[in-house]
């Protein structure tokens, strides 16, 4: 029987469109799916492991999750949300044909307000807050947030506002668009605005096979050009940036504008560059070079040195922009990637016996096997583990699980003292803790290590601005102290990296639930109460 394909999708409106558009797309093809809504952040628990595979994207990242997870087969997402860097594992498996890319602008009432001085316009997107100052400087932009519906909402209610920028394709899709709405043609849009990507698991041939017919290849070069041009200027920073790629049917010829501002619209560097379909594939870091060369990295410090900073912190983790902006204009931000995930290549000869008492700690663990084994290759009798996220994938993809627990402590007291059993086979990275071996050999249980992946520190040098470091493992805390002191706040993700932290820090705090919003929402909170009271 062939594969029931489960799309995993946001539950909100928008995002359920898109979904049932792709099952459609399916279903012309022959392939039966079936909707998979993902709840928001506080629904799903998250794992170290994964943290250390690169998930950022605000809007994108549970359902990464989920498909790590195995609890979908393919993700569909406005593109414009999604990281230029995808997580490990997963891959662009489609874009569908473009839709409307342009914004526009939903009135509150009459145009007058164009020629007045005074005009207040609402936005949640520093491009369009910036573009619009540019041509409007006598403006003031304030911010909106939430779905469409709650945008639309917020502007009926609003007895100041003018109007409110919204994508075109958005409205569109929900039938919401007025025909009194303004097509905001001078303004470049965000990086492929009103498109569909797809996203899978680089391994699922039968997927990705599915969905490559879905593609549409001008849609997908267009979009590619102008999210390579987006990670080339990005670097770490948050900056209004719109680009639009598409092809001139008459000459085969692929026409590119891009802009970079600053955040008041007092500033901004253009570059239009056209060339021949097929002879694009430099086209994304021509422009790019041609805004950095006319001072676009200069630019884009300016900005971030304006804003008079109660406070300056560093991730250990990238950070997507959407996440940037959760942060209050008064924190600086920046980020890198403290840990590294490595798999090793296992010799065939670890897997020529059976292996009666199996330990894995992690998901990284089991995807680490998985990359040198197939199912059937490892034979395994019983298997322990920690998580039950953990837990989910072995059974997924290799075995039944004997026992699952909170932790390795937990595991490592069940074994000794619920079983007879007196020898063990743990997979391993080379940075895992001494709690569980340490406890096995405490009670005369052999403890056999495979060191199934690399757990890489890539540390980086903070200067002495930096006041607070936002940390999501206790392995990137290890990282971080291999280059910095500890004379900082930490802010951690959850109790395990806390327990780590206070062996160090003297200032630790923990975020509510075990995800990267939260852990900004803990900077917020801080240094709002720290302001208060100064």
């Amino acid at each position: 029987m062939q594969k029931i394909i489960r799309i995993g999708t946001r539950d909100s409106q928008l995002a359920l469109w898109q979904a049932n558009k792709v099952r459609e797309e399916l279903k012309e093809l022959g392939y039966e799916s079936v909707l998979v809504p993902i709840k928001s952040t506080g629904d799903i628990v998250l794992d170290k492991p994964l943290y250390e595979l690169g998930i950022t994207g605000v809007f994108t990242k549970n359902l990464d999750i989920a498909m790590l997870n195995g609890d979908i087969d393919i993700a569909v997402h406005s593109l414009k949300d999604v990281p230029t860097a995808l997580p490990e594992g997963i891959v662009q498996a489609a874009v569908l044909k473009r839709a409307d890319y342009i914004d526009v602008l939903v009135l509150k009432d009459t145009e007058e307000f164009f020629g007045q001085p005074n005009g207040i316009i609402a936005t949640g997107s520093l491009r369009r807050k910036a573009m619009w100052l540019d041509r409007y400087p006598t403006h003031k932009v304030e911010g909106l947030r939430g779905n469409v519906n709650t945008r639309l909402q917020k502007l009926a209610d609003s007895e100041t506002w003018n109007g409110a920028i919204f994508a075109g394709a958005g409205l569109e899709r929900l039938g919401l668009r007025d025909a009194e709405a303004i097509p905001l043609t001078w303004m470049i849009p965000a990086p492929a605005q009103g498109a569909i990507m797809i996203a899978a698991l680089e391994k699922d041939d039968f997927v990705i096979d599915a969905c490559e017919q879905l593609n549409h290849h001008e849609t997908k070069v267009c979009v590619g050009i102008e999210r390579e041009f987006l990670r080339l200027l990005e670097g770490g920073c948050t900056a209004p940036i719109g680009a639009l790629s598409y092809v001139d049917a008459r000459t085969e010829e692929v026409v590119f504008k891009g802009v970079l501002l600053k955040k008041d619209g007092s500033k901004k560097i253009t570059v239009t560059k056209t060339v021949k379909l097929g002879s694009h594939h430099y086209l994304a870091k021509d422009c790019a070079d041609y805004v950095i060369n006319r001072g676009g990295k200069e630019l884009m410090e300016e900005d971030e040195e304006v804003a008079a900073k109660v406070a300056s912190v560093f991730s250990t983790k990238k950070l997507s922009e959407l996440q940037k902006e959760t942060l209050s204009p008064a924190i600086g931000i920046k980020d890198s990637d403290f840990i590294k995930i490595r798999f090793n290549r296992i010799p065939a000869k670890v897997m020529r016996n059976q292996h009666e008492n199996v330990i894995i700690t992690s998901q990284n663990g089991v995807e680490a096997l998985l990359n040198s084994f197939t199912k059937d290759e490892m034979d395994f009798k019983n298997i322990y583990c920690v998580g039950r996220r953990t837990k989910k994938l072995i059974e997924n993809r290799i075995g039944k699980v004997a026992h699952v627990s909170k932790n390795a402590l937990k595991l490592a007291e069940y074994i000794s003292k619920e079983t007879e059993i007196k020898e063990v086979t743990y997979f391993c990275s080379n940075l895992r803790l001494d709690v569980l071996p340490g406890y096995l050999q405490a009670n005369d249980i052999v403890e056999n290590e495979v060191e199934v992946y690399k757990t890489m520190l890539s540390p980086v040098k903070m200067d002495d601005t930096i006041s607070g470091v936002l940390f999501y493992s206790p392995s990137g805390i290890e990282s971080y102290l291999e280059e910095n002191n500890t004379d900082k706040v930490a802010f951690c993700i959850g109790e395990t990296t806390a327990v780590e932290a206070r062996k160090h820090f003297n200032d630790v705090e923990v975020a509510n639930m075990p995800d990267v919003e939260s852990v900004l929402e803990l900077v917020n909170m801080y240094y709002s109460h720290t302001a208060s009271q100064s």
